[in-house]
């Protein structure tokens, strides 16, 4: 086997530390399959020829894909699953380790109320049935990030069962046509995360982080009712923007508070369902939708080519855009489960079943936290939609970046123009801005009472709409000046004179007869070019729409 080399990755905002094996890479903290984000897998297979999958292959018609989801969503909690632990990203390494969570002789979990909490806000956002009663789980495997030597899990009896995701895909040149679709829960368990494990080949040994040990995690299983990339992936961002609106998870993919396993496989429609493959780690829905419509494509190519697929555990290669092997599953790994002595089973009520007297602060209603459930995302769009005659997919974009909603309806309190008008300058013009510059909204030098101003402005008809982008373009730069103070300073008011107006649209029309003549002819184009010439003459200071009134009367006169 090849040495482990360490190298750095650019991920975003943060360094990242990747294992080479041969052709293979794990990255740790990167879209690709990483091994510091606690699972087992390393490669001894070399990496396969890359395979596009661009382009439909031979006989392609012919099979169908099946695609089923593991995702794993860090809990919001201030403190880990069974300890009092803090948690927090990008702590100093093993600076957040209680002594249960490095797996001290004699210690003993205390199960977390606000990770029970979490579990069942989420079960019922998703529809499932919440159980009454369930269990925890040893779950047994060796690494060294994992000191206990079994993770704390519920595989027998998970806290809730048979829900439902719903999601809509955009399809069409256009992406205008909206199709609705559901994929299954089949359960949601809670369960421990792991350490991480940092490889150090320039000292030729293993750093381990124990920081994340014991973070609550909520495991949700879709079943494999999906059949390419960007129905995954549109359902995981659909998942996502729940579990942000609940509150329960903060879902940032890019620190490893959501991560993904896809399980693959093709068949011919009719036939029994193909042999699968896993690919693991994916910290990235852009990535997903990738490694899915790839392995499908690399599935199709082998069975076309007379080959077989392997049941074996793959990684993704974000930098060629490849599956790699990491391991096969034929010698299927015995994780020995066994109930967790240490737990007894976790009990739940709703209002029917809770025992007259019982305080309210030592058990966990059911009907309580459903009372308390937010308004979900897609009735918040439902909503978008017919309040304001929104177009679905510009309500998909208005609650899937982080804080643009809230802009949007703070730009809608404070200003008289048009929802229409409101939503293109939010969506084209401050959305283009911030992707520019790589901003989130909430570091936006432009606030919502100055775009508000703004589009006042522009309904009053003080500016024009090419004035309008002046200003803004003034705004994101000079922090601190109103829109009406960068009107009078660049001098972009609207001309009101109508009657110096009217001379200049008469001196142009002599300047140029040629263009009149081809307007009394009826070519469309001529009168354009002169309300150009018009606007050029007043320093684009003049309403096109005037503009065109005056130079239509004197043409009839």
């Amino acid at each position: 086997m090849a040495a482990p080399v360490l190298c750095r990755l650019w991920s975003g905002r943060r360094w990242a530390l990747a294992y080479i094996n041969r052709g293979s890479r794990h990255g740790a903290g990167t879209p690709t399959g990483s091994r510091s984000s606690g699972k087992r897998e390393q490669s001894s297979v070399v990496q396969q020829p890359l395979i596009t999958a661009e382009k439909p292959r031979k006989g392609e018609h012919k099979w169908a894909a099946v695609v089923g989801l593991e995702i794993h969503a860090q809990i919001s909690s201030n403190s880990k699953l069974f300890s009092g632990s803090q948690v927090h990203f990008a702590a100093p390494p093993n600076s957040l380790v209680s002594f249960f969570d490095a797996s001290l002789p004699g210690t003993l979990p205390v199960l977390n109320r606000r990770c029970v909490e979490a579990a069942v806000m989420t079960g019922l956002a998703l529809n499932c049935r919440i159980n009454k009663k369930s269990l925890f789980d040893r779950k047994h495997y060796f690494y060294a990030d994992l000191p206990a030597g079994y993770q704390i899990t519920q595989q027998r009896l998970p806290i809730a069962v048979n829900g439902s995701l719903a999601y809509s895909v955009f399809v069409g040149k256009k992406r205008s046509q909206v199709i609705n679709k559901t994929v299954r829960i089949k359960q949601i368990q809670l369960e421990q995360d792991s350490g991480k494990s940092l490889h150090d080949d320039l000292r030729s040994q293993t750093l381990i982080d124990l920081n994340r040990a014991g973070v609550g995690l909520l495991e949700v299983v879709l079943e494999p009712d999906m059949s390419c990339g960007e129905d995954a992936a549109t359902a995981v961002r659909e998942l996502q923007l729940i579990l942000q609106t609940l509150g329960t998870s903060q879902a940032n993919m890019a620190e490893g508070q959501l991560r993904v396993d896809a399980n693959i496989s093709v068949h011919h429609p009719g036939e029994p369902l193909g042999v699968r493959t896993e690919v693991k780690n994916l910290n990235s829905a852009r990535f997903l939708a990738k490694a899915i419509d790839y392995e499908i494509q690399r599935q199709i190519s082998e069975l076309e080519n007379g080959g077989e697929i392997l049941n074996e555990t793959r990684s993704f290669d974000y930098k060629l855009g490849c599956t790699v092997p990491m391991r096969d599953k034929e010698g299927k790994q015995d994780y020995r489960f066994i109930p967790e002595p240490n737990l007894p089973p976790l009990l739940l009520y709703d209002s029917a079943s809770l025992p007259a007297g019982t305080d309210p602060q030592q058990v966990i209603n059911i009907d309580r936290i459903r009372e308390r459930l937010p308004e979900l995302p897609s009735v918040t769009r439902d909503k978008l939609i017919q309040q304001y005659g929104m177009l679905p997919e510009h309500s998909l974009t208005l609650l899937n970046e982080v804080g643009l909603l809230e802009f949007f309806q703070n730009v809608i309190k404070e200003t008289r123009a048009e929802p229409k008008k409101v939503t293109s300058w939010v969506l084209n013009t401050f959305l283009g801005f911030l992707k520019q510059q790589n901003l989130a909204v909430s570091e936006s030098p432009v606030t919502p009472s100055a775009l508000a101003e703004l589009l006042n402005l522009l309904d009053r008809k003080t500016i024009s709409s090419s004035a309008a982008k002046q200003v803004f373009a003034e705004l994101w730069k000079s922090e601190g000046k109103t829109p009406a103070q960068i009107v009078s300073e660049k001098k972009l008011e609207l001309m009101q004179d109508r009657e110096t107006l009217e001379q200049l649209c008469h001196a142009t029309m002599e300047q140029h007869p040629h263009v009149v003549m081809d307007m009394k002819k009826g070519n469309p184009r001529a009168i354009n070019k002169l309300i150009g010439l018009v606007r050029k003459a007043t320093l684009s200071r003049a309403d096109p729409t005037v503009i065109k009134e005056i130079l239509e009367k004197k043409l009839s006169a």
